[in-house]
């Protein structure tokens, strides 16, 4: 099982939903970096979610650097943050009983039959925790640098959320304010209504799903590489391995469709010496490459899996059709809690492309 991801910064998982802890490893990250466990826990507190609409395992997510760091600060090492698990309940699951559209049946097919099967296993959101700690420490970094990354909900069900503005001075606004909230939307006035929606999805024992869009500000024009290695693979490639994300666009996405190319080009226009473009419909990235407007981009979450309605399986040790209520504590929508991990992924993408870029030190140099 392949559970790393980066060429420069490689980041590794270990751990699983139900298991004593889960844990990663950060690979890359030059010495002297300081360590803001504060903002680290504040973003773990983002992942955890609105307690209204969140599952109600709720986890403290203490986390304790084992290696790579010494006096507060990276020491060149590999860092490796563990998060130990102490709210779980593992009779809710049954091993013989395939859950629709999670990972039961897929897991069973390719580990026949061993895999832990408790919680989704490895194949828990659960796993994200650490990822969501180490990219912490990266945001941080990249926003020294001036790069902000930030996401919303941009819509599910009847509503939808404005989307970032085009206006700089707003947009930054908008960036800091999304970026401390626990239900992240620009529109305040349809957020009680977001709310309204989860809750009655969670009195029908059912669920949601949502598009997010992200936004990357300020991110460098020239980077990403023409072909298998460009912007637009490296993070799509990322935001898949996130459980329950389906469709990941960039830009105007599938609206192109509907576009003459006319429509669809961004034209080019210099703003005090600078070249921009008047419109943004190819998410700042041309070719691959970024080309210093803002990247935009979309992900899909699809309603989340486990619900309590009375669905039809199978019992795989008997090989018989069933009807099963999903037990167990679950999100009626996880999209309050995927903002911060979908940040956490693009963080770590683009540090990796950046230090592929500019070297080991490009980080160092602002602290």
């Amino acid at each position: 099982m392949k559970s790393s991801m980066g060429t420069n910064l490689i980041i590794t998982l270990f751990g699983k939903s139900h298991g004593k802890l889960v844990g990663a490893v950060l690979d890359g990250l030059a010495a002297g970096i300081k360590i803001n466990e504060s903002f680290i826990s504040d973003q773990l507190k983002l992942r955890s979610g609105d307690e209204r609409i969140s599952t109600a395992r709720r986890e403290q997510d203490e986390i304790e650097f084992v290696s790579g760091v010494f006096n507060g600060y990276s020491d060149g090492g590999p860092l490796c943050v563990i998060i130990k698990n102490n709210n779980t309940i593992s009779s809710d699951y049954h091993k013989e009983i395939l859950r629709p559209s999670s990972a039961d049946y897929s897991a069973y097919c390719k580990y026949h039959g061993y895999q832990d099967y408790r919680g989704s296993g490895y194949f828990s959101a659960r796993v994200t925790a650490p990822v969501v700690a180490l990219a912490a420490i990266i945001i941080e970094l990249l926003q020294k640098k001036g790069i902000y990354i930030s996401s919303h909900i941009k819509r599910t069900m009847n509503y939808h959320d404005e989307s970032f503005s085009s206006d700089e001075s707003v947009l930054l606004s908008q960036i800091m304010k999304l970026n401390s909230q626990s239900m992240p939307v620009i529109n305040e006035t349809i957020k009680e209504k977001m709310y309204q929606e989860i809750l009655n999805a969670k009195q029908k024992q059912d669920s949601l799903g949502a598009e997010i869009e992200t936004i990357i500000y300020n991110c460098p024009k020239g980077l990403g590489n023409p072909f298998f290695d460009n912007m637009e693979s490296k993070l799509a490639y990322s935001l898949y391995s996130i459980p329950a994300i389906k469709a990941v666009s960039f830009g105007s996405g599938s609206d192109f469709v509907n576009m003459y190319g006319s429509q669809a080009n961004d034209p080019f226009i210099l703003q005090q010496d600078q070249i921009k473009t008047l419109s943004n419909h190819n998410g700042g990235i041309n070719g691959g490459i970024t080309n210093g407007m803002p990247i935009i981009l979309s992900c899909c979450i699809k309603p989340t899996s486990s619900i309590s309605l009375p669905q039809k399986t199978v019992d795989i040790s008997k090989m018989e059709e069933v009807t099963y209520s999903i037990k167990g504590r679950h999100d009626p929508a996880i999209y309050s809690r995927a903002s911060v991990i979908i940040n956490s992924m693009v963080a770590l993408t683009i540090a990796d492309m950046l230090v592929g870029n500019y070297g080991n030190n490009y980080f160092l140099e602002e602290q």
